[in-house]
């Protein structure tokens, strides 16, 4: 159900994207696609495999593996890396001050939303971890779209969730892809640095701010775009 507009207000949000940027789980998934292609033959270097994460799988195996590859084994190495990432779900933390900056965005009297494109199982034990869901408005999966990030279709499944325009919402993620999904929409992005991907590649990419993650981002929210849609939110 749609988040409800505020007395004599349009709602607005913000829309996060949750592993790497609210759950330190990039390099997780970087170690798993790599044993996952190993399985399968191909030997790809991990710093290769953590600049497109962040992508959904499909993208992900497309620009990583060879063009002329049996395609008919992508399939097998995307469940072989759920599987692996799957084993590390008892070790998944949230990054310092998420839930504060979560309960400060719903305090504000802001929509949130987590427009993840993660597996849905993956993403119930993520929500289990950041353990805030009282301040969670709408989440997404990859059951909410046809086309991963970089395309925009997870982040307009959670406007669409919350009943908002993107002119009313702020995109949080850490990755180059999460900044152009934002682009496409025309959302201002913040990018996290805590992710693995730095400041200066995020700005390249889109990112209006850069902050080296959620507590950073929670002690300048005032100053932040964020603090910006604050401001134009009704007085309670």
């Amino acid at each position: 159900m749609a988040a409800a507009a505020p007395p004599g207000g349009r709602r607005r949000g913000v829309l996060f994207d949750v592993d790497g940027t609210l759950i330190d789980s990039s390099y997780i998934h970087t170690l798993s696609w790599w044993g996952a292609f190993r399985q399968y033959g191909y030997d790809v270097p991990m710093a290769d495999i953590h600049h497109f994460v962040g992508m959904g799988g499909a993208r992900l195996v497309d620009n990583l593996l060879p063009e002329g590859r049996d395609r008919s084994e992508d399939e097998d190495i995307m469940a072989s890396h759920g599987a692996l990432y799957a084993s590390h779900w008892a070790s998944l933390r949230a990054f310092d001050g998420v839930k504060d900056l979560l309960g400060q965005c719903h305090a504000g009297g802001l929509a949130v939303a987590l427009a993840s494109s993660a597996r849905e199982r993956d993403l119930q034990v993520m929500r289990e971890v950041l353990d805030a869901d009282a301040f969670i408005d709408a989440a997404t999966s990859a059951n909410d779209a046809a086309e991963s990030k970089p395309a925009p279709d997870i982040l307009q499944a959670a406007l669409d969730a919350l009943g908002m325009d993107a002119r009313d919402a702020v995109y949080v993620g850490d990755a180059v892809w999460d900044m152009k999904a934002a682009a496409a929409l025309g959302i201002p992005s913040i990018g996290l640095t805590c992710g693995g991907i730095n400041a200066a590649e995020l700005r390249d990419a889109g990112a209006a701010e850069v902050y080296s993650g959620p507590r950073d981002l929670l002690d300048n929210l005032g100053s932040s775009v964020i603090g910006g849609l604050l401001a134009l939110q009704p007085n309670p």
